[in-house]
């Protein structure tokens, strides 16, 4: 369930200068890691949530310069899950799609914060900058993996009554479509229960890894001759 910041095996990149405050940090795992900072202005936020005793989730907050705050349409903050499972969504989908910021640090003119709040959290723990302090402590499952998440948005969202006027989108792909599911339903129970002070807006699934058999099958036509034959083969 780990990756490293080469934001995978396959496709290397470097890390960008911005990244090294935050790197010296969560390199010291058993001590001196940040567990809450920001930029003077409250554009940006980090840190870390101890979400069990030795596992540590990483998150980064980004405020919209266009928000509007009204009280008949809350301004919306969307977190993003990434797939892999293990990808990083600091690393990967902030830099290289949808935050303020590319891979070169360059200003992205369609970045996502021209509609929403951006919270992005390298999930689950092992993956980007988040990290155990014991491998015991990886999580094996989806459910596990949704009530570690679940512990870090109750220490975000508990203690902010700013944070709790905005509605709360989750958005997913690829393996994190299907996780978002789980994570859905784990965060709406704490809701309920009273255990977590959120508006859950919605959620939004994106080439959702769902279901690889039918998947992996409906992309015959983009292979080689004849690999559908041997796709659509069963046992």
């Amino acid at each position: 369930m780990r990756s490293s910041f080469t934001m995978g095996r396959s496709q290397p990149v470097s890390v960008p200068l911005l990244f090294l405050p935050l790197l010296l940090c969560s390199s010291s795992l058993s001590f001196g890691f940040v567990s809450a900072a920001g930029t003077a202005d409250g554009s940006e936020e980090w840190g870390y949530v101890q979400v069990r005793p030795k596992a540590h989730l990483f998150w980064w907050l980004y405020r919209s310069p266009q928000r509007i705050d009204t009280g008949s349409s809350p301004w919306p903050t969307l977190l993003w899950l990434q797939g892999g499972p293990g990808g990083s969504g600091v690393g990967i989908r902030n830099f290289q799609e949808i935050g303020p910021l590319d891979t070169d640090l360059r200003h992205r003119n369609s970045t996502w914060l021209q509609k929403a709040d951006l919270l992005f959290v390298d999930n689950p723990v092992g993956t980007g900058y988040s990290f155990v302090e014991d491998e015991s402590l990886f999580v094996r499952t989806d459910w596990e993996a949704a009530t570690d998440l679940t512990t870090l948005l109750k220490k975000l969202y508990d203690e902010d009554e700013s944070r709790q006027r905005s509605p709360l989108f989750i958005v997913a792909e690829s393996y994190g479509g299907k996780f978002a599911v789980t994570a859905g339903l784990s965060i709406l129970k704490a809701i309920e229960a009273g255990e977590l002070k959120l508006k859950l807006g919605g959620l939004a699934l994106g080439n959702s890894w769902i279901s690889p058999e039918d998947f992996v099958a409906s992309a015959h036509c983009f292979l080689l001759p004849h690999a559908d034959t041997i796709l659509m083969q069963r046992p």
